[in-house]
Parts: C-alpha cells; structure tokens; sequence
C-alpha cells in the first residue's frame, strides 16, 4: 500500500505541474537586438508615479458634495494631460502589475513560487535602457528591476519591511516618506556636483512608488475615510513634486509626469483575482510630448463596468497595462523593452505626424524580432517534416511589411504607416502565441492518455482486490513477458523521439508515464474481461441507472466549483437521503438531526463570500457557543460513563476549553486595539501563536474513544479557526463538525438496514484497537455513496464559506490576531490552513466512519482517488489560456485545486489515522514530585 500512495502522489504531482508547462510556460525569449526610435524624443526624462492598489472609480470619481477626490490630478487631466482606464491582468497582484508597467510583458506563473518578488526569468525594462534610474519605495518593489539591470545605473530608496504594517496608526506615511525622500534627494543634489550633473542628462527616470493606499485598502477597505484620505495625500504629494522638479530644472518643459497603478481592489479589500475593480486602473499622463484632453460629448463602453462612467466630457482612453512600458521609452527617447508586447497608444503623444510612424515602426520591429528569435527556437527543436510555420508571417510576408511600411514613411504617407505597423504588431503577436502553444495539444492528449490509463488502473485494483466480483485468475508468465518487452520498446520508441528533437526533460516524463501506466492496465485483462462478463449478466436497465447516478454525482461536484448554491442542491437532497435510503424507520431522532443539521449546512454556500462583510461579534458569540457546548459534553460523558475519572484526561479538556476562551478574547481585543489603531498587541500575537502550536498536540494527549476523540480534535481546531475567523464563517466547523458526528451514526445504521454488520455500540468504540485486519469486510455497492459523501464533504468544506479558488476572496483581516505585517507566505500560510481546517474535520470523520463499518482505509480511499481523478480530468480540458482574465485565472485555480485535493487526501489520510489512533502519554514519573 505504501508504495502505491508513493506511485500515486508522483503520478498526481506530474498532472499538477503539467498545466504550467502545457498552458503556462514563461513566454519570454532572449537574444533580440535592442529597437529605438531614430528621431529626437520629446522629454529628457520621466517621473512615474505608482499609486499601488489604487482604483480606477476611486480616483475618477467625484465626492458626495460634487468635490473631486484628487483636486491637483483633476485640473491636470481636464486642462494639460490625457487620461484613461488601464486594464490589468490576473493575477492582479503588485510584482506582475509592475513588470507589466515597467518591462511591457505579462508576467508567467513561476513568478508566484517566488512570492512575486525575485526575479524567476530574466528581463529586460523601461528603467534597464535608461541613462540612470532613481526609485523610492517599498522594498517589495524595487529591487527586482535594480537586479535585473545591466550594469550600475539603477538606484533604490526602500523603507523597511516592518513599515508595511496594516495594523499601523496611518498607513499614509509610507507615501509621505517617499514624497520627503525625494524632496531631500534633490535638495542635497545641489550640494553634489556628480549627482547634480547625472540628474541634467537625458534618458532620466524617477519612479515613486506609493503603497499606503494598498496598504489602507487592505486593512480598512477602499470605501473607508483612511483609503480616501490617503487619494488626497498622494494627490498633494505629486502636486509638490511636480512643481519642486519643474523648479529644479528651470521649467525647461522636458519632464513628462505619468501617474498609474499596479493594480485595484475589491470592495472588501483585497486583489489578486479578475474583478473590474481589480483590473481597472486609471493612468494621467501630462508634460513633454504629451497630448492635451479630447473633448467629447459622449461615449461608448463594450465593458459594462464602465457604462455607468460619466465622469468627463474628455475622451476616455482605454488600452492594456503594458501598452504603458512602450509609451514611456517613446517619450524619453529609450529603447523599446525586448520582451514588450504593447502597443504603443500614439492617442497620448503630441508629436508629429512622422514621429508617431517612426515610433510605430520601431515598435512594430521590436515585437517582430521577438517572434523571429521564438520561431527559429521551435524550428531547431522540430523535425523538419513535422514543422507547420505561421503562415501568415513567413519570410517573404516579412520582408514586404519592413519594405512598405518604410516606402510609405519615406513618402510621408504616415496614417498608411501607422495603419500596416498595427497589422504587422497584432500578426506578430499571434505567431509567438502560436509558437509558445505549439507542443499544447501533443502534450495535453500524453496526459490525457495518462489520466484515463491512472483511473481505469484504479479501478481495476479496487475490483481485484476489495470486491468478491473476480474470480482469482492465474496469470500467463509467457505473455506477461511478451506485454513487457512490448510496451518497453514503445518507451524506448518515444525516447528517441524526444531526444532527436532535444526536447526540455519535463516532455520525457508527460510522454513516457502513460507507457508504465497502460502497461499495468494491459496485464490486468484477465479481471476486465471478469468484469465486462458480470456487468453483461446483470439487467440492463439497472446497469444504465447506476452509470447515469455516478455520472450526475460527478457533474454535480464539477458544477459546485463554479456554482456554489450547487452545495446547497446537493445538502438538500443529502436531507432526504434517511427517507430516501427508509433508514429513518430504524433511527428516526437520528435521521430529524441528519436532516436539521444538512438544511443548517446548506445555509453556508447561499451567504456571501467571507471577508466582505466582517462581523466580530458572531465570532466571538461561536467562542462562547463551543464553549457552551464543551461544558455539555463534559457533563454527559462524566454522568454516563465516568470515562473522565483519569485527572490527566480532564486537564486536558480543561486546557482546550481555556484554550477556546484564550481564542475569544484575543479576536475581540485585536479587533478593538486595530479599530483604535493601536496595532496588534505583543500578549495576543504570543497567545494565538501558541494557540496555533498546542492545537496541533492536545488532540493527541486525550482518549482514544471514538466521540471523545474526535470531540477532542473539533475543540483543537476550533481554538485555531476562531483566530482566523472574520465573520459568520466561524459557525461553520461547528455545522460541520455536527454533521460528521451524525454521520458516523447514520452510516452504523445503514450498516445493519443492509445486514452487513451487527457493530458493537458506537460510544465504547476505541480508535487504537480498529485496525484488526480479520475484521475488515469487502466492498458493497453501498461503499460508492459513502465515498461519494466523503467527496462531496471535502468539497464543501472548501467551498462552503468561499470560493476560494478566487484569490480575492481571501480577507487579509483574517490572520490580524498573528501578524499585520506584510508577508506573503506568511499570511498564504495561515489562510491555507483556515481552508485545510474544516478539511482535517472531514477526513477525520471519514476515518471514523472506515473503520467503524468494517473496511480498510486503502478500500474507500481508492474509490475516491477514481471520483477526484474523473473530477481533475473535467478541469484538465476546461483550463484556458484566453477569454477574460477572471476566466483564465477561475480555470487554472479549478485544476491546481482538484489535483491539490487529491494528493492532499493521500496525505490527510495518514494524517486522520495519527490524530485519531495515536496517544501521547504524560510522562508517569511526574506523579512522584506532586505535592
């Protein structure tokens, strides 16, 4: 058994980081030769100013009173600049905003194992080709592009990481240490010649990078006063900045001034995912070579988002992130960034006719060259008779767009230019889109071919060896041999393919792992032709039914990752199941409280995602309920039972009870000291880490009866949960919880209404002495439901409070009670183990309800490794890599979260079995020092 779990994790884990090769590979190339624009450029240099977090409408927008937000940026676009709405991609968070902004591309996802904060590929940006760089900010931020510069001309301001605090009196004073920085930097440059003198040349960047509105929009939301105040802050501080710099430079009107942002947020205070209040972002654009606002009287939105937008009368722009990167390297005169897929917005630039197409062309170039260095990598990597080239970009198409575009520039026939150069970028575009996909459908169907092979193999193991369906059937040695060498040679075959084309070593593992895989299924014919005989034998009508059951089971599951209320469907039919099942005949108190507590459950899905709508009182109300509930349940098992004579068992329950309490007030003095802006206090971040630590061996130290147990782990975890909690999700675990020990119930019932078991009384149930191998009983028809159960549990236990297949529906607030300084796996970590939480409830009383109807854990296991892997094959096909972002981002997400799922209940299994068989004892001699 180990070594199939061993075989299954790796093969799960090959199909998990499958789609990143497959769909989600780095896109970018090297060995392209820098593009400039020949013509003077219209600014000796460029002040970018990023507003992290910042929203679009939160910006544009007027005051209640008719008053702008940002009164400074309000006269600029309505009388010197032009302005518009960016749109960003998934994952809107700050590194990948930043590359967009600053390099010109989108960033892969091998950049979220990084935090998004080195650099996992290197490349080239807007700041490397400057002359010098200065930037200040957060230390975030800056040193990525600081690293990947050649040479030693970018320079980096940082505060330290401890000041991004969401916790802290006013987050605003990161921004106002940037705006006084900068004030200082050129105040001491007049007392430094060689800086002085570097600030005169050209090719000049200054980037501010603000983040105490992200910083405010987390911990207060974007709607608060503190996220408005800070608007108004920013506003100010480019307001002084703009006017000490033009002063410097003696308003030589060559400084070009941009403000944006990296990203938005949600009303909840979060991003990461494709909302338009994430994707939107505003840009300002004023200064040297820029153009003046376009007034119009009206305008029309494909984005519904934007309909109701009727800020201005001046024409409002509308382009992608990194159309941004082009734009500035036009305006100072800097080479195109060589891995920038913009588009240069000529709708910004006052400037003539000839260097707009001079501009264009460049562009146009830059991205061509791109495309040539990514079709001659797939053509070295090909066999020659297998290579289909782009057509519509071959070599001769090439040479005739350079040539005319260049003749109409020459003949100043400009618009004519302009019009080709965009053909010729969006052509380019689509050919290095259709060679970074080239290998996707060979890929895809080699892992297709893998899952179905992993399945079927499953299948038939659990047939072989769990159901009295096949009779044992001796194997032939002489045609195993014949099977073996033949599917070796297949191997051997696909090898020397791979390798002739000098494929990347991930192809060799996607192509050959359906050869072992297939090959296993192969020598397993003598138990699918058992199979097809029996399943021949039975009634037709019977076999259909049962197939479309399963088949519906499944679609429902896949459904509920895009539909939660799909949960609440499913609760209300599990409602239904006593009466369905005529269980309720035998136990009907137990079959009214299954009933009670699945409607309770279904309530969960229908209520809004967490962290939109905190609600501390309701959590701090859980803690006192399971505090409440803990009392009772000592009271009944010391009347009935006196199972707590033992003083050791009663510490213990006493210390997850204190421990529970601890949880309570924590929540509620956190929250008071936040609300007043006094920080998280040092006694609470101690108690909950603590909290956090004990929770983990309490469990362990209790008795190993089944409820006491089981009651034992609810109370551990519960401590935890209450800490990350925000809202009405604090109730959950206990619905949960309720529901599992009733399940455990109902399954003893459904045992005896099928006459498979005649089980002693669950209360004296011991989990230590259930592991008897005698006592283990083949698998029944009835098992599938149960696994299916299982299944459908886990999934709503993720998906019960929220999707949390959407970044964004993670609510920073939640991890307060241990930390509120900034730290991205810090705070993954904890919000990913409030999601595992509820899971560890389920899988505990899944190992419960195993061992308590007589089967091994490795029987149920596998039936629901073949539903989460016909579930995983779902997603597999449905992951995409176009579409809107929300789309791509909710694909890749369903898929990673699936495959996660499956190899994290191999793991929870063995984790279920240590919590509930295992028992730490208190060391006996401790009883001889007592007083």
């Amino acid at each position: 058994i180990f070594v199939f779990i061993l075989a299954g994790i790796l093969v799960h884990c090959v199909f998990l980081v499958s789609i990143f090769d497959i769909y989600f590979s780095s896109p970018l190339v090297h060995g392209m030769t820098p593009q400039q624009t020949p013509l003077p450029a219209p600014a000796k240099r460029l002040v970018l100013f990023v507003a992290d977090g910042l929203r679009a409408d939160s910006l544009y927008e007027m005051n209640s009173n008719g008053t702008p937000q940002a009164p400074y940026l309000r006269g600029i676009l309505e009388n010197n600049g032009s302005w518009g709405i960016s749109h960003t991609r998934v994952p809107t968070e700050s590194r990948p905003g930043h590359v967009a902004l600053i390099a010109g591309f989108y960033e892969d996802v091998s950049a979220v194992a990084k935090g998004w904060k080195e650099n996992p590929v290197e490349f080239d940006s807007v700041f490397n080709e400057s002359k010098y760089t200065w930037s200040w900010g957060s230390p975030d931020i800056l040193p990525m592009f600081a690293k990947g510069a050649t040479g030693d001309h970018v320079y980096t301001f940082c505060y330290t990481a401890e000041s991004e605090d969401f916790g802290a009196q006013d987050a605003a004073k990161l921004d106002t240490w940037v705006f006084d920085h900068v004030k200082s930097f050129f105040n001491s440059s007049r007392r430094n010649r060689t800086l002085f003198s570097a600030l005169n040349e050209e090719k000049v960047v200054l980037f501010l990078h603000l983040l105490g509105i992200d910083t405010n929009g987390h911990a207060h939301r974007p709607n608060s006063r503190e996220y408005k105040g800070n608007i108004k802050i920013v506003d100010e501080g480019i307001k002084e900045i703009a006017s000490m710099i033009d002063d410097f430079y003696g308003n030589d009107g060559k400084t070009a001034f941009i403000l944006t942002s990296d990203h938005g947020m949600t009303d909840w205070g979060s991003h990461g995912a494709g909302h338009p209040s994430e994707t939107l972002t505003p840009l300002i654009v004023w200064g040297a070579g820029v153009n003046y606002p376009q007034k119009v009287t009206s305008q029309f939105f494909e984005d519904s988002f934007l309909k109701g937008w009727n800020y201005f009368k001046m024409e409002t722009l509308l382009f992608a992130q990194a159309d941004i990167a082009p734009l500035m390297a036009s305006l100072i005169g800097v080479p195109f960034p060589l891995n920038s897929v913009g588009t240069l917005p000529l709708e910004y630039l006052n400037n003539s006719a000839h260097f707009k197409a001079e501009s264009m062309f460049t562009n146009a170039v830059q991205i061509l060259e791109q495309f040539k260095v990514k079709m001659c990598q797939k053509k070295e990597t090909t066999l020659s008779f297998l290579f289909t080239p782009f057509k519509p970009l071959s070599d001769s198409e090439q040479i005739n767009f350079l040539k005319k575009t260049r003749l109409y520039i020459q003949q100043q026939k400009y618009d004519e230019a302009v019009s080709l150069c965009k053909t010729l970028i969006n052509l380019a575009l689509e050919g290095l889109s259709y060679y970074h996909t080239y290998d996707r459908l060979f890929l895809g169907l080699s892992i297709g071919m893998g899952f179905v092979g992993w399945t079927t193999y499953v299948i038939l193991v659990i047939i072989k060896t769990h159901t009295n369906l096949i009779k044992t059937v001796q194997t032939n040695n002489k045609e195993s041999t014949v099977l073996f060498y033949g599917f070796a040679i297949i191997g051997v075959i696909i090898f020397f393919f791979l390798l002739i084309q000098t494929c990347p070593w991930t192809y060799y593992i996607y192509c050959l792992l359906p050869v072992p895989v297939w090959y296993a299924v192969v020598t397993e014919l003598p138990v699918i032709q058992d199979l097809a005989a029996h399943l021949l034998s039975l009634h037709i009508g019977q076999s259909i039914g049962l197939l479309l059951v399963c088949i519906l089971g499944i679609e429902i599951l896949v459904f509920s990752f895009f539909y939660r209320s799909v949960l609440t469907i499913g609760l209300l039919v599990f409602a239904g199941w006593p009466v369905i099942a005529q269980l309720w005949v035998q136990a009907k108190t137990r079959a009214l409280i299954w009933t009670l507590l699945c409607m309770l459950l279904a309530i969960f899905p229908l209520m809004p995602v967490v962290g939109r709508e905190p609600n501390i009182p309701l959590v701090i109300a859980t803690g006192l309920l399971t505090l409440l509930i803990s009392c009772f349940s000592l009271a009944s098992v010391c009347k009935s039972e006196k199972k707590y004579r033992n003083n050791e068992d009663l510490k213990v329950h006493f210390s997850q009870m204190l421990s529970i309490a601890l949880s309570t007030y924590v929540v509620s003095s956190t929250h008071d000291s936040l609300k007043s802006k006094q920080g998280l206090p040092v006694v609470n971040q101690i108690i909950s880490w603590m909290t956090l630590v004990s929770s983990s061996v309490l469990p362990l130290l209790s008795p190993t009866l089944l409820f006491q147990r089981l009651f034992s782990i609810l109370l551990s975890l519960m401590s935890t949960y209450l800490l990350l909690s925000t809202g009405y999700e604090a109730l959950f675990p206990l619905a949960l919880s309720g529901l599992m020990f009733v399940w455990i119930n109902m399954e003893q019932v459904a045992l005896q209404h099928y006459g498979l078991s005649l089980r002693p009384k669950l209360a004296g149930f011991n989990f230590a002495y259930a592991t008897d191998i005698t006592q283990f009983r083949q698998l029944h028809l009835d098992d599938i439901r149960r696994s299916f159960f299982f299944v459908f549990f886990i999934v709503t236990a993720f998906f019960g409070t929220g999707n949390i297949a959407s970044v964004n529906s993670f609510d920073p607030a939640s991890v307060y009670c241990f930390l509120t300084v900034f730290s991205p796996f810090m705070m993954g970590g904890l919000l990913l183990l409030k999601v595992i939480i509820p899971f560890v409830l389920v899988s505990c009383a899944f190992e419960a309800v195993q061992v308590t109807t007589q089967l091994s854990s490795k029987s149920l296991f596998l039936i629901v490794l073949v539903i989460s892997d016909i579930m995983a094959l779902h997603f597999f096909f449905l992951v995409k890599d176009y579409g809107s972002w929300l789309d791509i981002g909710t694909s890749i997400s369903h898929y990673v979260l699936v495959m996660s799922l499956t190899i994290f209940m191999m793991l929870m299994n063995g984790l279920a079995q240590l919590l509930t068989t295992q028992r730490l004892q208190f060391p006996r001699r401790t009883k001889h020092h007592s007083m």
